[in-house]
């Protein structure tokens, strides 16, 4: 039986896939026709549905519809039922041309269908497809016939806003699946399943890491003690890392004055995205949506040689942005988050350099948590301010910043920001999907709305190149990350307990304490499991909590000193001095292994 999730999701969340070529353009065209195939399904059981969109998407499909009652479980079955004997009667695909008046006289019963008519270009072609009896507004293109279409599943259904908006009418979702051959579908199927396994949402309650209260606000992240114990712990290595590195650390208020995000250009640009304003002395101060006007402000509040820079400042800033109540996940979309912003100021001759220097740092991150990443180089897009050759002088930076460190990236094109074209780093992660990961932009608009100059060496006032730099991104979707990446089993350098102390009886509680009190003096976090519970109990709590070690103590540990550590895996290592196994685990912390065992090694833990 389908699972089923009603949800309130805007519908820009899913954006619509639709290569030019190749195995994704078949497999786009294909999913394409099997949202058809649903939509005349849907129309068998309930006669009174009212259609509105049903793209392909990346791994998929979906239809949204204007149902008389809410969508249950077997529904879905007997959408799917329908549709396979459907399928079964191989119904070609056929296109037709409406004038707009004709296609207004068809679909006129359908107001989401009439609005896009409507919306249309009067001089644009308007075509129609149908199989069967379902007839569908539709550019195409489609499969020939619904027995061209391969294995498929329906699998969830969500609340979709018509066009994304919460004040326009709420529609039912249904998301569904199609691969070639069963066996891909499978292999889909499965990999969902082992996501869903790792769901950072599940773990974080599970794991007692994080939690999101209504009555605080939807999107607003509570970091319970273990969540902000690995928050800490990223922290704290990362701005070690940008310190050995010449990056000074800044910080800047959360709230700032109208008046510099009008110089910003965020009021013309970005406001929908920015909360209510409040008023303090009759100004209206604005929760910070970005860091970058702060850090500008903090470099001009001195002036600066060409001696001086690069100057690199770095802040863990917290950011409100709003988002559509039904696009916020877990830590993944949120509303107020921590960034890692930096903000490098450089001469435009530097800037090679300064490139490299943030791609090194990237890939220093992803070997220390165990993510392999791709590199994208978003270009100029169609909308854009700068001259022709500003941005093919930029984007050769890139270029040449990107070999520098000899990494292989493919091109974004039409991607950058309107600003200046930008390099995007995805994390890959342990199920092979793509994260948001290090972005370096460079800036041709904020330097001269703010006239952010360096003096030359002519003595002259010349405009600064400036860098846009996030590493890890916000601490909110990176934690959140690493819980899907690891399974929630990390690895012992980031563990919030790293070790559970599991006395058999009562009677060695003390010396459990003891070894206690003798790891904390060496900088182990570790805990003792006081609980009545049987000694296989307490291992099982201790795994199920992805503690890395447990130290069982019975009687002859408390004898000889020693304890007996079991791994979370199941692996027993037997009987051992606490000595050793500080000797054991010390290294391993230190020097952030993914394993458990050898500080050398870097495979994924294992949850």
């Amino acid at each position: 039986m389908p699972e089923v999730s009603i949800t309130e999701e805007a519908a820009e969340m899913d954006i619509a896939f639709a290569p030019e070529s190749g195995r994704d353009y078949e497999l786009a065209r294909m999913r394409h026709s099997c949202a058809h195939l649903m939509a005349e399904a849907v129309q068998e059981v309930f006669p009174d549905a009212r259609f509105a969109i049903g793209p392909a998407i990346e791994h998929g499909f979906y239809y949204d519809f204007d149902l008389p009652r809410p969508l249950t479980p077997d529904d879905l079955s007997e959408i799917e039922a329908r549709m396979r004997a459907n399928q079964a009667k191989a119904e070609p695909f056929v296109r037709d041309v409406l004038s707009r008046e004709e296609a207004l006289r068809v679909f006129g019963t359908n107001p989401y269908k009439v609005e896009l008519i409507q919306g249309f270009p009067t001089d644009e072609e308007i075509s129609t497809y149908q199989q069967g009896h379902f007839l569908d507004l539709c550019r195409g293109p489609h499969v020939g016939s619904t027995a061209d279409i391969g294995p498929f599943k329906l699998q969830s259904i969500a609340g979709a806003y018509w066009r994304g908006d919460e004040k326009r009418p709420m529609l039912q979702r249904i998301y569904g699946t199609a691969w070639p051959t069963q066996e891909e579908l499978d292999a889909y199927l499965e990999r969902l399943e082992e996501a869903q396994r790792r769901d950072h949402r599940r773990l974080g309650r599970e794991l007692d890491l994080f939690s999101v209260n209504e009555e605080i606000g939807p999107g607003l992240i509570l970091w319970h003690p273990k969540g902000a114990m690995v928050r800490y712990l990223v922290e704290q290595f990362e701005q070690k890392e940008q310190l050995a590195r010449g990056y000074d650390l800044v910080y800047t208020p959360h709230i700032a004055s109208e008046k510099i995000y009008k110089t910003s250009g965020h009021l013309e640009t970005y406001r929908e995205n920015m909360y209510a304003p409040m008023s303090i002395e009759e100004v209206d101060y604005y929760l910070k949506p970005m860091n970058c006007p702060g850090h500008i402000m903090i470099y001009k509040s001195q002036v600066h040689s060409y001696r001086d820079l690069p100057i690199r400042l770095a802040e863990l800033g917290t950011v409100y942005r709003y988002e559509r109540s039904g696009t916020l996940h877990g830590m993944l979309r949120v509303r107020g988050f921590t960034q890692d912003d930096s903000h490098i100021f450089c001469t435009p001759d530097q800037m090679v350099a300064e490139a490299s220097g943030v791609i090194e740092l990237a890939e220093h991150m992803a070997g220390v948590f165990g993510y392999e990443f791709k590199a994208y180089l978003a270009t100029r897009p169609e909308k854009a301010i700068g001259d022709d050759a500003t941005w093919r002088r930029a984007e050769e930076g890139l270029r040449e910043a990107l070999s520098s460190r000899g990494l292989p990236y493919e091109i974004d094109a039409g991607g950058g920001a309107f600003y200046g074209p930008k390099i995007d780093i995805k994390w890959v992660d342990a199920l092979g999907r793509e994260w948001t990961g290090p972005t370096i932009q460079l800036d041709f608009n904020l330097p001269e709305r703010f006239d952010v100059n360096y003096i030359g060496e002519d003595g002259e006032r010349h405009r600064v190149a400036m860098i846009h730099r996030t590493l890890l991104g916000s601490m909110e979707r990176f934690v959140g990350g690493l819980v899907e990446h690891y399974a929630g089993a990390f690895p012992a350098w980031l563990a919030p307990v790293q070790a559970m102390v599991i006395p058999i009886t009562d009677k060695q509680l003390d010396f459990a304490g003891d070894v206690e009190r003798r790891l904390t003096d060496r900088g182990l976090r570790v805990s003792v499991d006081e609980q009545p519970n049987r000694m296989q109990a307490k291992i099982r709590n201790a795994q199920l909590q992805k503690v890395p070690y447990m130290l069982v103590v019975g009687k002859r540990e408390v004898e000889a000193d020693s304890v007996a550590v079991r791994l979370r895996s199941g692996e027993d290592l037997g009987a051992m001095s606490v000595d050793a196994f500080l000797d054991l685990v010390l290294p391993v912390v230190e020097s952030k292994s993914l394993s458990l065992i050898d500080p050398a090694e870097e495979t994924l833990p294992t949850p």
